[in-house]
């Protein structure tokens, strides 16, 4: 059986590409982002960020911003 911890290691694993961003919103301040805005990888998924503080917050804690399927949390429904 895998621990959770080699579990997600092998999905985010060295030299995968993660999915690309789709957001429009960030997923911690709900900013409006665009291409151009810089993004953060969690668990295999690139999301666009507002700004640079989203980034270390959202990795700290991306059970609160993110569903477990990875739709951010403030994604419309």
């Amino acid at each position: 059986m895998l621990t959770p911890l080699l579990a997600l290691s092998l999905l985010a694993a060295p030299g995968a590409k993660p999915a690309p961003a789709t957001n429009a919103k960030c997923p911690v301040l709900g900013g409006k982002v665009s291409e151009k805005s810089k993004t953060v990888v969690v668990r295999g998924q690139e999301y666009h960020i507002c700004c640079g503080g989203c980034d270390t917050t959202m990795l700290k804690n991306p059970d609160k911003y993110l569903e477990k399927d990875g739709t951010p949390k403030n994604a419309k429904k």
